[in-house]
């Protein structure tokens, strides 16, 4: 074999490395989807006002997320304009009170909610929250969550993605496309779930079976 034919078969050799490594991209790994409905985390000062001193939440049923629940108590959501009955409250207790609701939901309550990560209250409006023992008006808290995935340390150097990353998502079906904007979330405690809420799963057709991949 001349140098010519040699450099011409490591010529070919590396183009289908590459061509390898593109069929084995990070979207090849499903990720399961969790589709949420609009909810409330309370403090445990907001719980005593709402349902009575010392009052402690009743664990409905476990999430996916370990140590999450949702509960038997629901309260009413009241803005400006209107207000959304048997709003389910998630526990455990918090330190702060958060309430999220989906984009439509604004339009009736008369509440201009910025999309937030849980957590990042800061700007976001109040609300009053009203339950069987009195009622509540918060200073913050109202968001509509940003899309997000859980994942474990060892997901995320599987996946090659980092806390705090936003990556792109693509959702496959009859009404699939890409949802772009999704923050990663990196905890110990975790279990591998994309959350999207009610209306962006009903717009690409997802439920509580199906998978989404990042677009790499």
């Amino acid at each position: 074999m001349n140098q010519c034919e040699e450099l011409l078969k490591l010529l070919m050799e590396a183009v289908q490395q590459e061509g390898q490594k593109k069929e084995e991209p990070c979207a090849n790994w499903g990720i399961p989807v969790g589709v949420s409905n609009r909810h409330v985390h309370l403090s445990q000062a907001d719980l005593d006002r709402l349902f009575g001193p010392g009052y402690e939440l009743t664990k409905m049923k476990d999430l996916s997320q370990p140590g999450q629940y949702a509960c038997k108590e629901m309260v009413t959501v009241c803005g400006p304009k209107g207000a959304i009955e048997k709003v389910r409250i998630l526990g455990p207790v918090r330190r702060e009170t958060q309430v999220e609701i989906l984009a439509g939901d604004g339009f009736k309550l008369g509440v201009k909610a910025p999309v937030r990560l849980s957590g990042d209250l800061d700007g976001t409006p109040g609300i009053t929250l009203v339950g069987p023992k009195g009622s509540v008006q918060t200073e913050k808290g109202v968001m509509v969550a940003q899309r997000h995935i859980h994942m474990l340390p060892a997901d995320a150097e599987r996946f090659g993605v980092h806390d705090g990353q936003v990556v792109d998502l693509e959702a496959e079906g009859p009404r699939g496309g890409i949802l772009r904007n999704t923050a990663i979330r990196v905890t110990a405690q975790s279990q591998l779930e994309c959350h999207l809420d009610m209306e962006e799963a009903n717009a690409f057709g997802l439920g509580g079976t199906s998978v989404v991949h990042i677009h790499c």
